[in-house]
């Protein structure tokens, strides 16, 4: 049975970036082992929801704050949320020459637990085991960090980070970003796998499109426009989403 307790609470959150407000009063809470949809057209402020998430600190948090597992993680690094079990998978993910995927989860897990050096062996029989379940070639960890990647293979090693991280919370920026409906569907299958291993994990998909939503059902979908959630409801919002358009929901905006 899945826990009443928000792994990941927005509380009221303004965010503004070079001066400009973008974020105006975002509320929403992600309780643990569910999937919450964010959907909402380019500009409306869902990049600079997944930035401040990460940490970034070209955004500022100007009123508001953000509570993991019921603790203010709002001043916190970047490294100190991830460390404490905060996943984010990047709409565009970068190309890192020279570090491959074997190091750079080395010392991506060394953050997450806590040490200061992690065994190569342990990586490499978790990477073996993660290729295998999410289907991919297990030479695919040899390879530099999404240098030379297809827009599918980059977004199939963000899950594979997440199964390897072990989050809590993992928010997943554009997923379905650039995909086509094979790749779409075979993304969606991992992010199944890895939730079968970890019921608990709280996922918070940010996306423009209903589509990934026929492969991965969403426990709640939330609108933003105009940096706010202006609808919060069931799956059955994503399609009314899909049939009527953002507009029909601009009224909403204070």
């Amino acid at each position: 049975m899945r826990s009443m307790t928000d792994a990941l609470r927005i509380d009221d959150l303004h965010v503004s970036v070079d001066g400009n407000e973008i974020l105006r009063g975002v509320t929403l809470g992600v309780g643990e082992g569910e999937v919450h949809a964010l959907m909402g057209p380019n500009g409306s402020g869902k990049s600079t929801l997944a930035n401040t998430l990460l940490g970034n600190p070209a955004y500022e948090v100007t009123q508001g704050r953000v509570l993991f597992k019921g603790e203010d993680i709002t001043r916190l690094s970047t490294n100190q949320r991830a460390a404490r079990g905060l996943f984010l998978g990047f709409q565009h993910p970068e190309e890192i020459a020279g570090v491959s995927v074997l190091n750079f989860l080395r010392q991506a897990m060394a953050v997450r637990r806590g040490i200061d050096d992690f065994s190569v062996l342990e990586v490499r029989m978790k990477l073996i085991e993660w290729t295998k379940r999410l289907g991919m070639d297990q030479r695919f960890q040899e390879r530099y960090l999404n240098e030379g990647f297809s827009g599918g293979e980059k977004k199939r090693n963000e899950v594979l980070q997440m199964a390897m991280m072990e989050p809590e919370v993992a928010v997943l920026d554009e997923t379905d970003s650039g995909l086509d409906i094979d790749a779409l569907r075979i993304v969606a299958e991992g992010i199944k796998e890895v939730r079968k291993d970890r019921p608990e994990l709280a996922i918070l998909m940010i996306t423009h499109y209903q589509r990934i939503l026929s492969h991965l059902t969403p426990d709640r979908v939330h609108i933003l426009l105009d940096g706010r959630v202006v609808e919060s409801g069931g799956p059955q919002l994503a399609r009314t989403l899909d049939e009527r358009g953002f507009d029909a929901f601009r009224e909403r905006v204070a």
